[in-house]
């Protein structure tokens, strides 16, 4: 059987991605997404001028006129309007925050001011225009674009939006996405299991790994390998934006999976690459329907399979950056152990910046490299790895 190489697949895949549409959410339940169209701003940010300290305002030509001793015309908070205009020799009291009158230029903070009831005397004549003030507009202009679509939105940007007084916010639209689950030997996990049965792991590593990217499944099915039932149950989810199955998709007597696709005119766009742990993945397109994703049934084959793959076909369609390639090295020694290219579960190391291999059973092991954060990649090309080797990792 011929397999594919991961970046012809992985490339494969980024060529079929294409935007799932926009939609208006509320500006906090916008974390992590994409802004979906250029914003701009409402009015000139600050929208007066602002005082940045507590002190007196002043108007500089009365420093310059050698002038030191100023007497208290009135206290300016924030959020209030003073229209008094100062004479030579006066001053107002202003609080962070406040509307500077434009009469005055100068903020001189409150340390170095020495007050008396109601006046002040400053101590320092290195008194320079619009000292202590943020201008009005400083920030951003009116009309000026603030934030560019395919921004991701953070903490910041949601506080920037929240100032622009966006309390909705067009942004990428997340997938429909579909899971099946396969195998008469798999069992919801609060059912008894026999023996010979498993518990159904899959489905909830595959909704967290949906709900790390901020998707919720619409719809979560588990079908026993019955080429009937497979049938009957995978023709209800053609229409999502993304089907995922897992499981049914090698070279077994009870796989049904690949040929179901086919015959309800699934495009297979390739079947098998040359990775371990996941090689038997299948991937197709439904013409006007959903993306399929095949993956293999054993429990890091799925965590594997969905973080090289399906999670960078999200991102390039709801336009999040792919961040393909970072690298650390090895901190250890690494042999091959077949032909093909090998994912592993690594520990990065933050501190010394390095990459630890955690030990793990193949691919069946039901605990996923427990202790790990990361997949680190052996090429094929590379028989030994050793010690402080760059190597390319994703996260997990």
């Amino acid at each position: 059987m011929d397999f594919i190489h991961y970046s012809q697949a992985l490339e494969i895949i980024l060529a079929n991605a294409q935007s799932f549409g926009k939609e208006i959410i509320d500006l906090d339940d916008s974390l992590n997404r994409v802004i979906g169209e250029n914003v701009f701003s409402d009015r000139d940010y600050p929208p007066f001028n602002r005082s940045a300290m507590d002190g007196i305002a002043i108007d500089s030509k009365d420093v310059e006129n050698n002038i030191t001793q100023f007497t208290i015309i009135q206290t300016i908070y924030a959020g209030e309007a003073c229209d008094l205009i100062l004479k030579p020799g006066q001053c107002f009291k202003i609080m962070t925050g406040a509307a500077v009158p434009l009469c005055a230029d100068v903020v001189i903070r409150i340390e170095d001011v020495e007050l008396n009831q109601q006046t002040a005397s400053i101590k320092s004549h290195n008194i320079k225009p619009f000292q202590n003030i943020a201008t009005k507009g400083q920030d951003i202009k009116n009309g000026e674009m603030a934030i560019a679509k395919g921004t991701k939105i953070s903490p910041a940007i949601i506080g920037l939006l929240a100032t622009l007084g966006k309390n909705k916010v067009q942004v990428n639209k997340m997938p429909t996405v579909a899971i099946i689950t396969t195998g008469g030997e798999v069992k919801p996990i609060s059912h008894k299991v026999s023996n010979v049965q498993i518990r159904n792991s899959n489905l909830h590593v595959i909704k967290s790994l949906l709900k790390q990217n901020n998707i919720e499944p619409l719809y979560c099915q588990h079908i026993i390998d019955n080429e009937k039932l497979l049938e009957a149950g995978i023709k209800n989810y053609l229409d999502v934006d993304i089907l995922i199955l897992c499981g049914g998709v090698s070279a077994g007597d009870a796989d049904f999976v690949p040929s179901v696709l086919s015959s309800l005119g699934v495009q297979k766009l390739f079947h098998k690459v040359a990775i371990k742990p996941g090689k038997p993945i299948w991937c197709g397109k439904k013409p006007k329907g959903a993306m399929v994703f095949a993956l293999p049934g054993n429990p890091f084959s799925c965590l594997v399979t969905f973080t090289i793959f399906i999670k960078f076909f999200i991102h390039k369609a709801v336009g999040l950056p792919q961040n393909v390639h970072k690298i650390l090295p090895l901190n250890n020694h690494r042999s091959q152990k077949t032909k093909f290219d090998e994912f592993f579960p690594v520990i990065i190391n933050y501190e010394n910046q390095t990459l630890n291999s955690v030990a793990i059973n193949g691919s069946g092991d039901i605990r996923l490299g427990l202790q790990a954060n990361a997949l680190a990649l052996h090429p094929a090309t590379m028989g030994e790895i050793n010690k402080t080797e760059k190597l390319l990792y994703w996260d997990i």
